[in-house]
C-alpha cells in the first residue's frame, strides 16, 4: 500500500463537506486500475490497484469487465467517503448502480461503517442514499442445484489460520485451485509457499491524499475492506478465467460486537453472510461471469482453529495478529505482538487442541501462563464489557474453548485457565458455550456441495 503522508498545514473540516461523486473508473492494458473519486468541490482522489493480468490482456474495451469493475469502484470508494461522511451521493459518467447494487452500497456506507461511527462518537450512523430505485431487502438463498457447480476456483490468501483451512478444503474438492493476494506479506507469502499452489497477486495504492486528510482532521477509522479485497478478487478471476472465488470468512463472522442507533455494529460486518448475499446480489444484478462465496461460512472459529491445528505444514508459515498488516511501516510489527485480542483469541481457540510447548513456541511465549493476560482473555467472554472490536470469534466460543482447557490436564494449571475456570465459568449457564454445538457445521451458508466435502473433510465434521 501507499506510504501514508506527511502531515498538511491546513485543517480538514468534515462538516464543510457536503458531497461524495464517483467520477470515473477503468482499466488498461497492462492491469492498472484506476478509479476516480470527489470530496465536495476541490478534493479529487485516484486510487490504483495493479492487477495480475495473462499474456495479450488488452485493457478490455470491449467492456466485458464493466459490471465487476463498476461495483469494485462503487465499493472501494467508502475508504474516501468516510472521511467526511457528506449526506449527498453523484456519478460522473457511466451506469449508475442498479437495485441490487443500491442495496448492497446503503449497507456498507452504513452498517459497514458502525464501528467507525461508535468509536469517533458521532450522533448516528451515517445513512446515504445511492439511488432513486427501491433496493431489494437481499439475496435469496438459493437452493441447492442452483447455480452452476465451481470449477475453477480462486481462494484470497491473507496469512491467517482461516486461509489455510480454505486452501485445503478447496484442495480437497478436487477442483483447479489458484490462490490470490492482495500485496506479498510475510505471511501471506509463506502460507502460499507452504500450499505450492499458483498464486496471482495484487497490489492497492490509496490516494495519498487520504493520508494528508486523516491528518488534518478527517474522519478516520474500520471500513468494510473485505467486500473490497472480494471484489478485487472477483475481478482478478474474471481476468483469468475462474469461476468462483471462495473467501474463507466463518459464520462467527457475522455475530455483532454492541448495538448503536438501532443496530448491531459488527467490526466484521463485511465478512458476514448478510453482506455476502448483498454482494452476491449486486455481482448477479452486474452479470459478472464469476461467484463469490464463503467456503467456510458453515463453521465457527473454533472448529476452524481445531481443523488447523492439524494443519502442522502451516503452523509456522501463519501469523494472524493485524499489527504486522498495519499500512504505516513504523506501526507495523514483525511477528505475533502477543498483546491484542486477535493474538489472545487465536491462542484460547488452538489451545484445547495443541500442546501446551508447541502452542508457545509459535507465538514466542506461552500465554494463558501469564496472568497479566487475565483481563484480556476474560473480555474474549465478554466479562466486565463487549465482544473487543477485532476479527475475534463469538462469545460462546470463547467459553466453549475455555471449558475445553478447564477440563485438559495438559493446561488447567495454566494461570489464566485457573482464573477464567474459576471466576468466567461460574457466571455463565452449564448449558453456555457447549463445546459439541459449538464446534458443529451449521446449515445456513450458500456453499455448494461439490466445495462442502472438502470442508466436512478438512473440518472433521
Amino acid at each position: 500500500m501507499q506510504m501514508p503522508a506527511s502531515q498538511p498545514t491546513v485543517a480538514f473540516d468534515p462538516a464543510a463537506i457536503g458531497s461524495f461523486r464517483f467520477l470515473s473508473r477503468d482499466v488498461d492494458p497492462s492491469g492498472t486500475v484506476t478509479l476516480r473519486y470527489a470530496l465536495g468541490e476541490d478534493l479529487e482522489f485516484a486510487e490504483r490497484i495493479v492487477l495480475p493480468v495473462p499474456p495479450g490482456f488488452d485493457g478490455d474495451p470491449g467492456g466485458a469487465l464493466d459490471g465487476l469493475l463498476s461495483l469494485l469502484h462503487w465499493v472501494a470508494g467508502v475508504s474516501y467517503y468516510k472521511a467526511a461522511l457528506p449526506p449527498e451521493i453523484g456519478y460522473g459518467p457511466g451506469p449508475e448502480p442498479g437495485p441490487a447494487a443500491v442495496a448492497l452500497l446503503e449497507a456498507l456506507y452504513s452498517e459497514g461503517l458502525g464501528e467507525l461511527a461508535y468509536v469517533n462518537r458521532l450522533p448516528e450512523l451515517p445513512r446515504p442514499r445511492f439511488g432513486r430505485t427501491q433496493a431489494p431487502a437481499g439475496r435469496p438463498v438459493a437452493a441447492a442445484g442452483d447455480a452452476v457447480p465451481p470449477r475453477r476456483v480462486l481462494v484470497p490468501v491473507g496469512g491467517g489460520k482461516d486461509s489455510a483451512v480454505a486452501i485445503e478444503a478447496v484442495r480437497r474438492s478436487g477442483l483447479e485451485t489458484v490462490l490470490f493476494s492482495i500485496g506479498d506479506a510475510a505471511p501471506i507469502a509463506r502460507t502460499a509457499e507452504v500450499a505450492g499452489l499458483p498464486r496471482l497477486i495484487a497490489r492497492r495504492e490509496l490516494d495519498p491524499l487520504l493520508f494528508e486528510l486523516n491528518a488534518a482532521g478527517a474522519i478516520n477509522g474500520h471500513v468494510p475492506v473485505t467486500a473490497i479485497v472480494t471484489c478485487v478478487a472477483m475481478l482478478t478471476a474474471a481476468i483469468h478465467g475462474l469461476d468462483t472465488v471462495a473467501m474463507a470468512n466463518e459464520r462467527s463472522a457475522s455475530a455483532g460486537n454492541l448495538r448503536f442507533d438501532g443496530v448491531e455494529v459488527n467490526h466484521q460486518y463485511s465478512k458476514g453472510l448478510a453482506a455476502e448475499r448483498l454482494l452476491g446480489a449486486a455481482v448477479d444484478e452486474a452479470g459478472a461471469p464469476v461467484r463469490q462465496l464463503s467456503v467456510l461460512r458453515p463453521a465457527s472459529e473454533l472448529a476452524i482453529a481445531r481443523a488447523f491445528a492439524a494443519l502442522p505444514q502451516y503452523h509456522r508459515a501463519f501469523t494472524s495478529c493485524n499489527a504486522i498488516f498495519r499500512i504505516d511501516p513504523a506501526l507495523r510489527a514483525s511477528s505475533w505482538c502477543r498483546d491484542c485480542p486477535k493474538c489472545r483469541f487465536v491462542y484460547l481457540a488452538m489451545a484445547p487442541f495443541t500442546e501446551p510447548a508447541h502452542l508457545a513456541e509459535i507465538f514466542g511465549a506461552d500465554l494463558l501462563a501469564d496472568e497479566a493476560q487475565y483481563e484480556g482473555f476474560a473480555l474474549l467472554a465478554a466479562s466486565g464489557g463487549h465482544k473487543p472490536f477485532e476479527c475475534v470469534g463469538e462469545e460462546q466460543e470463547s467459553i466453549a474453548a475455555i471449558r475445553l482447557l478447564a477440563a485438559d490436564e495438559r493446561w488447567r494449571d495454566h494461570a489464566v485457565v485457573r482464573r477464567l475456570a474459576a471466576e468466567v465459568l461460574p457466571s455463565r449457564p452449564a448449558a453456555e458455550g457447549d463445546p459439541q454445538r459449538v464446534l458443529a457445521l451449521s446449515d445456513e451458508h450458500d456453499v455448494p456441495e461439490v466445495l462442502m466435502d472438502g470442508v466436512r473433510a478438512v473440518l472433521a465434521a
